[in-house]
């Protein structure tokens, strides 16, 4: 089959791609997220492009998960820059984009590479098509594709198979290494690009020097495996080095989150058997699941994940002695040696995650597609003999099963779709897991739901008692309830919990300063600041606490500092406004409108000042709008609620009484009277 013919081929798959993909365009952030863009100020701006190279802090506003990925960074920032702000289908297009583009890749790839075993053109591109297919509609892949930060995984991904296809298709370039400038980009997107290295040296093994992988160890082959491994030498320096750079280059706050590399070892062999399970039936994916480590070996999954992993290698082993079956070879040890960054002595947080598998699926999907194709020669042969219409029952077949993986997928970005639709999915496929609970709660107590959200915080809190963003969740919810004292409890213990976090420190803050307890909210954040300094909402309500503790030196040191991160942002030059004038910003929007008197700006200032707790200013703003209009019957409810904040109840009574005299039916000043006669006659009792 000619290049030309093989393009609408190509192309077709692409459509269909589009299509199945067409309703994630508009999938929200989710998790991770959060602290990588949406509460990232560095990628707000192009400015902070080579920061990203010198510097991992600017990856995360989270001090655990700044890792150094400069170009997943990069390419966030442009797409702010595109977009104009937060609106994730830019964030989408974009990885939408270079996933087409990693499945050009592979198709021509994949025929490359089954045309170095047996040259058939018109097989090859039909299985490299189904292939490719296959890998773009897979549900599990969509894990990827929707996640945006995950885009790590795409994008280093993307370079691997883009580094194998200039070496096959540019022979030119071989000499002079230029096939490695993919991989030493890909490793600026995730370190696990790095695993080219190995991955190269067995398709040299199997495709070019044609030894299997008991041969390169046999005396009688040695020089040839010297020349090979001679060969291969430079590629592996690049590959190391890049590795220790991005090391050297990740910040020391950096956790990968596991706890026993040993226990975690002696999990992962269970985990792959569930990846190849997953490959072929992609049900009850889930987000954030409830795997967790294994005891020991004594335990079943860890006996049975071993068998599974000796018996697939087994294969990987016995399949390269033949030139025929070397692709199947091939494709499980990429499997394997892709899975290593994440499934071997690297303790990470959950012992598994889909988008992991984004980057070993593309050698798996080598092994099955190579074998159904050898498999069906022989029964291509036995239905031409029998007059059997071999090319529409296979054609018919293969479309249905892409359509099962396609339907699966469009399953997957509707469940990715918003926080609350995938959080919902979390806690149906994953049940024990405490942090899926707490963040579909997080849903719903945004929705304004606090019942519900409560039971699914109490639900994770069975499951995770030690989890210090549970504690603040808690926390809050709680405070929403009125019970302080136990908003307070969970508040500090978050911080024992948590101490590290900046989320801690500054949540309770935040509640302090609601609590009219500015001066020690100042310590809280500040310590939130330190650990994070680019956490703008520390930062903004710190100034704010400045502001109201009138300590006008620090606060135009802060201001000053913080117009780094947010040039020209009005709230920021207000507070050095403040601090150069020695007011705060009630009192100066107090002169504004002085300055061009409205009844309703003072009613609005007249609240401003009752929920800061300022009283005396409450009531002199809603004097202010009533020289305006005298029968402003809000301005005499705010006052007589001042007054009652106060404890003056006698004095809110006539205010009350004439706010209801001129808005009869004025339910807020009914219940304010009622308060302000109830607390009169219990002073007068006294």
């Amino acid at each position: 089959m000619k290049k030309k013919a093989a393009f609408p081929i190509l192309l077709a798959v692409l459509l269909v791609t589009t299509l199945v993909y067409w309703n994630h365009f508009y999938n929200t952030f989710h998790f991770d997220d959060e602290h990588t863009i949406v509460n990232n100020v560095y990628i707000r701006s192009l400015k902070y492009i080579p920061s990203f190279f010198i510097d991992g802090t600017t990856f995360s506003t989270l001090p655990q998960n700044q890792s150094y990925r400069p170009i997943v960074s990069l390419t966030l920032a442009i797409d702010y820059w595109l977009a104009g702000g937060y609106h994730p289908f830019w964030f989408q297009l974009d990885d939408f984009i270079v996933f087409l583009f990693q499945g050009v890749l592979l198709f021509y790839f994949f025929i490359q590479l089954f045309n170095l075993v047996q040259p058939n053109t018109v097989r090859n591109t039909w299985l490299a098509a189904f292939g490719v297919a296959w890998y773009m509609l897979h549900p599990a892949n969509a894990e990827t594709i929707n996640y945006i930060i995950a885009r790590s995984d795409l994008q280093s991904t993307m370079l691997v198979v883009l580094a194998f296809v200039v070496y096959q298709y540019f022979p030119q370039y071989r000499k002079k290494y230029l096939y490695l400038l993919p991989i030493i980009v890909g490793a600026l997107a995730k370190p696990t690009a790095v695993m080219f290295a190995p991955i190269f040296l067995v398709y040299l093994l199997y495709f070019e020097c044609h030894f299997s992988i008991v041969q390169i160890f046999q005396s009688k082959y040695r020089s040839q495996a010297w020349q090979l491994l001679r060969s291969v030498t430079p590629i592996f320096i690049v590959c190391i080095l890049m590795y220790i750079w991005v090391d050297k280059m990740t910040p020391a706050t950096w956790v990968p989150g596991g706890n026993s590399p040993l226990q975690y070892l002696l999990t992962q062999p269970y985990i792959i058997a569930h990846y190849f399970g997953i490959f072929f039936v992609p049900i009850h994916l889930s987000a954030d699941t409830d795997w967790g480590l294994l005891p020991g070996i004594t335990d079943i999954r860890f006996i049975v994940g071993l068998l599974f992993v000796l018996a697939l290698l087994s294969i990987a082993i016995v399949s390269s002695f033949y030139q025929k079956w070397r692709p199947v070879s091939f494709g499980i040890l990429w499997f394997f040696l892709a899975l290593i960054p994440t499934s071997s002595i690297f303790p990470l947080a959950e012992v598994l995650n889909y988008h992991r598998i984004f980057f070993p699926y593309i050698g798996l999907m080598i092994s099955v597609v190579w074998t159904i194709g050898v498999l069906l020669e022989p029964i291509k042969q036995f239905m031409h003999r029998k007059a059997l219409p071999y090319t529409t029952y296979i054609s018919i077949t293969a479309l249905l099963c892409l359509s099962f993986y396609a339907y699966g997928t469009i399953q997957r970005n509707a469940v990715w779709h918003t926080e609350e639709s995938l959080w919902k999915n979390v806690t149906e496929n994953s049940p024990a897991n405490g942090r899926g609970l707490m963040n579909y709660g997080l849903t719903q107590m945004n929705k304004g739901d606090y019942a519900t959200a409560e039971k699914y915080f109490v639900q994770a809190l069975q499951l995770l008692p030690n989890y210090h963003a549970l504690q603040i969740n808690m926390a809050i919810i709680n405070d929403i309830k009125g019970d302080t004292t136990a908003a307070s409890a969970y508040f500090k213990r978050a911080l024992a919990l948590g101490p590290e976090y900046p989320e801690s420190c500054f949540f309770y803050g935040r509640y302090l300063m609601n609590h009219q307890q500015d001066t020690a909210a100042i310590p809280y954040l500040q310590k939130a600041i330190e650990l994070s300094p680019a956490y703008i909402d520390a930062r903004m309500l710190l100034l704010q606490a400045y502001s109201y503790t009138h300590e006008w030196q620090k606060l135009l040191n802060l201001a000053t500092l913080t117009l780094q991160w947010l040039p020209n942002n009005a709230t920021v030059l207000q507070y050095i406004e403040m601090a150069k004038t020695g007011k705060d910003a009630l009192t100066l929007q107090e002169q504004n409108i002085d300055a061009h008197p409205n009844a309703a700006a003072y009613i609005d200032l007249s609240l401003q000042f009752y929920q800061k707790g300022d009283y005396e200013g409450c009531i002199r703003a809603a004097q202010k709008a009533l020289k305006i209009l005298p029968n402003y019957a809000e301005a005499y409810n705010n006052i007589g609620s001042a007054y009652i904040a106060l404890k003056q109840y006698d004095k809110a009574i006539a205010p009350l009484q004439k706010a209801i005299a001129l808005k009869p039916g004025f339910q807020i000043a009914m219940n304010n009277l009622a308060i302000a006669t109830e607390g009169s006659k219990n002073n007068a009792n006294k």
